[in-house]
């Protein structure tokens, strides 16, 4: 069931134009802003859009250049199943990576501690009304949010085209807190 879900929200997500990502993009991003949690937030853990989701290099950019938030980005060390972090000052300091999406060049990584994180933006391919989601599969962001603090905000971003009712959980599965998409902002009861 997991793969034909996926599966489908592929083909739509692969189906949407430029203009459509970046509109839709946009009303998520507004969304994001209008959190009390975001505005409170001060090290955000982003992760860097590739593939048709919902863009954040543009609101990354954004925060980068404000200076009021600083940008958290996962990187994957070849034989560690945990994501690491690293702080970004900068969006030419990413060069694409493992599996293509884009992490920081080797020179520019600046570890981050990630019991300083206030709030994880996580990618999913399929989201539900109680949080769950399904990733790509292989399983990084569900290992590294179990080994960060309780109370640490996690925030899916999506699509509305996304997000189902309900979604067969997994015991390695972390649930999102919130998830955003581009016509609402769904809080999670889980």
């Amino acid at each position: 069931m997991k793969q034909t879900l996926k599966h489908e929200v592929f083909t739509k997500r692969k189906h949407l134009n430029k203009e459509e990502i970046k509109k839709k993009s946009e009303l998520v991003k507004n969304n994001l802003y209008s959190l009390s949690d975001f505005k409170k937030a001060k090290n955000i853990l982003f992760y860097v859009s590739f593939n048709n989701e919902v863009d954040t290099q543009g609101t990354i950019k954004e925060l980068l250049k404000n200076k009021e938030k600083n940008i958290i980005v996962p990187y994957v060390e070849k034989n560690n199943p945990i994501l690491q972090l690293s702080e970004l000052h900068d969006l030419n300091e990413l060069e694409p990576k493992t599996f293509d999406i884009m992490e920081p060049k080797g020179s520019c990584i600046r570890e981050f501690n990630p019991e300083k994180i206030d709030m994880a933006l996580v990618p999913g391919m399929v989201f539900d009304l109680k949080g769950h989601r399904i990733g790509y599969g292989y399983g990084y962001y569900d290992r590294f949010l179990k080994t960060v603090k309780n109370n640490l905000i996690k925030i899916g971003l999506a699509y509305d085209f996304q997000i189902i009712n309900k979604i067969p959980e997994e015991e390695h599965d972390v649930p999102m807190d919130i998830i955003i998409t581009d016509e609402r902002i769904v809080k999670c009861q889980n």
